[in-house]
């Protein structure tokens, strides 16, 4: 294929990406069979490294750029979905991807896959940290990989902020969540607050008939001295559950983390506000050593941070209590998925649900973006990974490259500075 033909074919695709969503985007003609989201999600649940930002980045590189199952704009509202509900929201999101391409069986089928390759790692890694007494050093192989893992998030909110940032209403929105979470307000408030302030911003506009300005945007902003009364303490929502100081049972277990996969919204750092809540505070289960060990577990593997459950399961309970977590914690993002598709089917047709979700969509690439900024303050740490970073992204906006490819590049490069400097 020439490229001028990819060029095309690949303006053709961002500008289908501004249009109103038809029906065969939010319905497609031509199902997936199981073998095909196996083969995805699998190869998904063993390469997407880099937290809920870089697994979603990488969702929309197979489903939107090169599947072609949905437009820009139907990627955007699930993913706005998704943020909705408590939970993994990478993790809801290929489980939705799965429900929406195949049914109950692909529902099923595409978060087994992408869950389990990691529980797999997970459990590995248990394994050896309860044999020998720590975790492997394995710091080397991320020094290639990080680099490209933020190419690769870049690329997306490049690619998805044509499709959100429709006005300078959302991007006004976009640029108060970016400032105020950098500043260390709570997700889950700029979250829904974003989506209300643009909500309200809109029925103004519609209103007095004008657009506004950034400024009229940015000005809520002003007394920045306050916002720590925005900060929300989640681990007192937590307990409740369970009583204090519960010995230690699987079933116990069970409801822990059934319990933390219906409350917890947000990424592993939420989830690790509410582990040391319930597991250290309140059940005495774990050490604030073990807690941190297994949470450094869920952000160096592949796959949905919150198999950290697999490793304190494990800990706990040996290979019953790593699966009985497992289950626990991810379950419930099954049943929000299945029980939201009826409504989030519908939130277009509506005026004010339409506009809610341009909010969410609006803040939720706002999270994407100050998670890409805190990653590359810690992933861009010389010039070698700075040209790692920029080469990946001019690669992944000039070809229909695989990132895949491009991770086991970057793993390969890490892997050849260590033999360099050991020699």
């Amino acid at each position: 294929m020439t490229d001028e033909s990819t060029r095309s074919r690949e303006e053709q695709q961002d500008q289908a990406g501004k249009e109103p969503v038809s029906a065969e985007a939010r319905s497609p003609s031509r199902k997936s069979s199981p073998g095909e989201l196996i083969t995805l999600f699998l190869r998904l649940g063993f390469t997407a490294f880099g937290g809920p930002a870089a697994h979603i980045a990488m969702m929309r590189e197979e489903v939107v750029r090169r599947r072609h199952w949905m437009s820009d704009e139907r990627f955007v509202d699930l993913i706005g979905i998704t943020n909705l509900i408590p939970g993994p929201s990478s993790t809801e999101l290929a489980i939705y991807l799965g429900y929406l391409r195949a049914g109950w069986p692909g529902l099923f089928v595409a978060g087994i896959c992408f869950i389990g390759p990691a529980m797999l790692i997970v459990l590995a890694i248990s394994w050896a940290y309860v044999t020998y007494g720590a975790l492997p050093q394995v710091g080397w192989l991320f020094y290639g990989i990080q680099p490209v893992v933020v190419a690769i998030i870049a690329q997306a909110i490049w690619n998805l902020g044509r499709t959100i940032f429709k006005g300078v209403l959302a991007a006004g929105v976009a640029l108060l969540v970016l400032v105020l979470y950098l500043l260390g307000v709570n997700v889950l408030v700029l979250l829904f607050g974003g989506a209300g302030l643009f909500g309200v911003l809109r029925l103004l506009q519609k209103r007095w008939g004008r657009k506004p300005s950034v400024m009229s945007v940015l000005l809520p902003a002003v007394p920045m001295s306050q916002r720590g009364i925005w900060k929300v303490s989640f681990s007192t929502l937590g307990a409740g559950l369970l009583a204090g100081g519960t010995s230690f049972s699987l079933l116990a277990l069970f409801l822990t983390f059934l319990k933390l996969g219906a409350i917890v919204y947000g990424s592993g750092y939420t989830l690790l506000a509410f582990l040391r809540a319930d597991l250290v505070q309140n059940l005495h289960w774990l050490t604030d050593k073990q807690l941190l060990d297994a949470v450094s577990i869920g952000q160096f593997t592949p796959g949905p941070v919150f198999t950290t459950a697999t490793f304190i399961g494990y800990i706990l309970g040996g290979l019953p209590g790593a699966v009985v977590a497992t289950v626990g914690i991810f379950l419930p993002s099954f049943v929000f998925i299945a029980l939201i598709h009826p409504v989030a089917a519908r939130l277009r047709q509506f005026a004010w649900t339409a506009t809610l979700l341009d909010g969410v969509n609006a803040a939720a690439l706002a999270l994407m973006t100050g998670v890409l900024v805190q990653l590359g303050q810690h992933a861009l740490i010389d010039v070698l990974t700075w040209a790692v970073a920029l080469v990946s992204f001019a690669t992944l906006l000039r070809f229909k490259l695989n990132s895949v490819w491009l991770i086991l590049a970057g793993a390969a490069l890490g892997l050849l500075r260590f033999w360099l400097l050991r020699g």
